[in-house]
């Protein structure tokens, strides 16, 4: 059997993914067998479904274009005294009557390339890569189909903005597609030009993360959207190549998010304080982990740096570690919603588990739900696919 040069180097690429993942655990937690099984069966339903982007569904409130996403802030809702004036603001409870189509829409997106890429990993079969290659082509490449590198209508509110910079914590589904990406072209399982077409929209939408005024407002926010915001940052920028910005994201790691947002317990007094406390706690503990996964090197290591009083992230982690064991033991307020829904897989777990040889952590997070049903859930879990990022190790 003839092997082309190109297969040769795929085949290569694929094995040191797989030592790599392989060596990230010990003998008993073996990642590739844990997530066999769901991702080769959801894969099987994926190959057969076909894109949907932000042109399938207009939003007859959003000031924007067919290109443009759209969404509407959560927490916003109809004035019971003026139906028709601007909403009012109820912390915690989603409104279910905003539009969440395009939102809904990037979260499949998201899900289907961190599964056909996943499946790749495992499999090596090339009709994974070509199958998530028709949904970047169709977000990224299609004029047609394509969304605008820009989120100005992100978090509108009925009567008050068009757009607010919070909004951009509505991509953060994004950084599992870029990850991805990353993947195949690790692999040369993706062609040549598409590739370039693929960069050149996460190039464009970094550039206008950093430019906007929205994108520079929403990177210092002092909470889970300015590390949110990173997340993002960071994972655009590895994938194309800005050292800078990845530079800044481990400044603002620990000049900010240790510094000024962790306390000396571990926790994070400004999620604590919001009326989901247990789920914002999860939430932003998650995305300082997947931060550190994306933009430690071996020389700056977010994992293993400490601030003199001891704060870290494997601090931040084992604070929180006794509550996602038992719940029961949190001590602050329940959440007013999806207490019950909480905790699934949280990746911060199976990353520090990982990285500090914590089996305690990994046996915690193999027995949690790795594919939950909930809406809120989902859109607060961007990195359901650890395959995908466990090849550094």
């Amino acid at each position: 059997m003839r092997i082309s040069i190109i297969n040769l180097c795929m085949l290569v690429c694929l094995l040191v993914l797989s030592v790599n993942v392989c060596t990230a655990s010990d003998d008993a937690f073996d990642l590739r067998a844990i997530e066999r099984p769901r991702i080769l069966d959801k894969a099987a339903t994926y190959l057969r479904q076909l894109p949907v982007t932000v042109t399938a569904t207009k939003a007859t409130r959003s000031a924007g274009g067919i290109h443009d996403f759209y969404s509407e802030g959560d927490y916003w809702w109809p004035d019971p005294d003026n139906p028709e004036g601007p909403y009012l603001r109820r912390d915690g409870l989603s409104n279910p009557g905003n539009f969440v189509a395009h939102r809904n829409a990037m979260i499949r997106f998201s899900e289907i390339v961190g599964t056909l890429v996943s499946a790749y990993i495992l499999t090596g079969d090339t009709a994974y890569a070509e199958q998530a290659l028709e949904h970047l082509d169709a977000w990224f490449i299609n004029e047609n189909t394509r969304m605008n590198p820009s989120l100005l209508y992100s978090q509108a509110i009925k009567g008050r903005v068009t757009g607010r910079s919070i909004g951009i914590i509505d991509t953060i589904h994004l950084v599992e597609v870029a990850r991805g990406v990353q993947v195949l072209e690790q692999g040369n399982a993706l062609p040549a030009a598409k590739l370039s077409a693929v960069k050149d929209w996460f190039r464009e939408y970094l550039d206008w993360l950093q430019t906007h005024p929205y994108g520079q407002e929403e990177r210092v926010h002092p909470n889970n959207h300015g590390v949110c915001w990173s997340m993002q940052a960071a994972a655009f920028a590895d994938l194309v190549g800005q050292a800078d910005t990845l530079a800044w994201v481990r400044n603002q790691f620990k000049t900010v998010y240790l510094e000024d947002m962790m306390a000396s317990d571990g926790s994070f007094p400004a999620e604590l304080n919001r009326t989901k406390p247990y789920g914002y706690s999860l939430f932003v503990l998650d995305a300082m982990a997947t931060v550190a996964q994306i933009a430690s090197t071996a020389d700056d290591d977010l994992w293993t740096f400490v601030l003199p009083d001891g704060r870290g992230l494997k601090q931040g982690i084992a604070y929180m570690f006794p509550y996602i064991r038992d719940k029961n033991s949190w001590p602050y307020p329940k959440d007013v919603l999806y207490w019950a829904d909480w905790p699934v897989r949280q990746p911060s777990l199976l990353f520090a588990g990982l990285r500090f040889d914590e089996s305690s952590y990994l046996e915690l997070w193999k027995g949690l739900e790795a594919d939950p049903a909930t809406a809120e859930i989902v859109r607060n879990l961007p990195v359901r696919h650890p395959l995908l990022w466990l090849t550094r190790y």
